[in-house]
């Protein structure tokens, strides 16, 4: 009986809450894609012109509802000198969003370098892994099978989690959704970190 009235309890009043990380390399994207997901996802949010947005000194922060938790993201800078501050977020994030420039093949083995430095942290063993090849709206953007073979090698540094790769255009909202329903369903039954939970309020 009191495991009924508990669960009822947690249901109506009590809200499960995941931290999600978005990384990746400056101008890819990550900025846009958390623009995209409020627009989604948060109630009346009319949003920030996309024109506007400018590239993240420090940290972004969004917050949505959906299946019955709270997602809360922090988009981190990703120029190279703010790289450094990423892992200060690993130990409370429950998954990661990493965001690939599909067009800027110039870049892509500096986004692959960052990539590996990201999966083989320990903070981050366990953790689900969403990588979304974005840009696809724009011409000569590489494909996904394309950036695989740039990335290619990674599975042992990706270890014992779930990972799911997604086409994306942050900017026309392509696959968004995709993503990051598979990403609410991971983190829900990962174990391994079980979310925060606040009160409904």
């Amino acid at each position: 009986m009191f495991a009924l009235l508990s669960g009822l309890w947690k249901y109506l009043f009590q809200k499960d809450e995941y931290c999600i990380l978005i990384l990746g390399l400056d101008n890819a994207g990550k900025s846009t894609l958390l623009e995209q997901i409020k627009r989604r996802y948060g109630n009346n949010y009319t949003g920030l012109p996309f024109e506007k947005i400018t590239a993240t000194v420090g940290l972004n922060i969004g917050k949505i509802n959906m299946s019955h938790v709270k997602l809360i993201f922090w988009d981190l800078g990703g120029q190279q000198e703010l790289q450094s501050l990423w892992d200060k977020y690993y130990e409370e994030c429950h998954g990661v969003v990493y965001v690939i420039d599909s067009t800027d093949e110039n870049r892509m083995e500096e986004s692959h370098q960052a990539f590996v430095g990201v999966v083989q942290d320990p903070h981050l063993e366990g953790i689900p892994l969403l990588i979304l090849v974005n840009k696809q709206d724009l011409q000569g953007s590489l494909g996904v099978e394309a950036i695989k073979n740039v990335f290619n090698g990674n599975s042992p540094c990706i270890g014992h989690r779930d990972y799911f790769i997604q086409p994306t255009s942050a900017l026309n909202g392509d696959g968004i959704s995709t993503g990051i329903e598979w990403l609410v369903q991971s983190v829900k039954s990962n174990l391994e970190r079980p979310p925060r939970q606040k009160d409904i309020t």
